[in-house]
């Protein structure tokens, strides 16, 4: 049983130090220079006796002066990544998605309705997306134990919606992890910029926790209803999309495009 219990530590907690002698001092100023020079090198991400750590190797930024600074640190107003550190920037798309805020603090499943719409999932599939989101995340929202009979979402409390299996990119808060979004790409797709319906699958394999069914099924609703926004001819969802679709950017220059047409 103690065995079992050290095998399970060790596959749960697999840091290493690259064999360095703390109390060797010696070992202790190539740590250090180590560290300097290349953080990357002397940091484990993977070990041979946890294959799936090898298989699933997380995002490192460069070392040399890193695009991606604090890449593990939540960003609040921003979707930041490797190749886009300062987010949205076109158009001044700050001004103008502050302008386009639902500013009643609530989201009638009318405006859900109205919304997928205008992005062009037709009737069916806009009735489908109200009953499935405001169903299950009207309730969490609320401030009182009583259910809103209308079944609305107040965006005050809209970090209460956050649901277990998903990629970990927004916390519990609501902010955006840098790092969280880089992993889908380094871990699933082997650094590629974009993800086709396999790696999806990987994806929603590789992040899915036990006994969460109301996180496995927002899962594979959220990305089946990216897919069919971006519906890509050649089957690849560019990673540059998907942080549109995370920040919001991309909603917008979807019914604008359908408005022009």
């Amino acid at each position: 049983m103690l065995n079992f219990i050290k095998h399970t530590f060790d596959t749960i907690f697999v840091f290493e130090f690259a064999k360095v002698d703390f109390n060797d001092p010696k070992d202790t100023k190539s740590y250090s220079d180590a560290l300097k020079v290349d953080p990357n090198s002397i940091i484990t991400t993977s070990i041979d006796t946890v294959p799936v750590t090898v298989e699933r190797k997380p995002y490192q930024p460069g070392v040399d002066k890193p695009r991606l600074a604090h890449a593990g640190v939540a960003r609040a107003n921003l979707a930041a990544t490797h190749e886009r550190p300062e987010g949205t920037t076109e158009n001044d798309w700050a001004q103008r998605h502050q302008d386009q805020t639902d500013h009643d603090g609530v989201i009638w499943p009318i405006d859900t309705l109205r919304g997928f719409y205008q992005l062009g999932y037709g009737i069916i599939l806009s009735v489908v997306s109200v009953l499935v989101i405001h169903g299950n995340f009207s309730y969490p929202t609320q401030s009182s134990l009583l259910p809103d009979p209308f079944f609305r979402i107040h965006i005050d409390n809209i970090h209460k919606d956050k649901h277990g299996s998903d990629t970990g990119t927004y916390d519990t808060e609501g902010r955006f992890i840098p790092q969280k979004f880089e992993d889908m790409f380094s871990k699933y797709t082997e650094g590629r910029d974009y993800l086709t319906i396999w790696d999806v699958s990987n994806l929603m394999k590789g992040q899915r926790l036990i006994a969460d069914p109301i996180g496995w099924g927002g899962a594979f609703f959220e990305w089946m209803a990216t897919y069919i926004l971006l519906w890509p001819d050649d089957g690849r969802m560019m990673k540059e999309d998907i942080r549109g679709i995370y920040d919001g950017s991309l909603f917008y220059n979807v019914a604008a495009r359908r408005v022009s047409k």
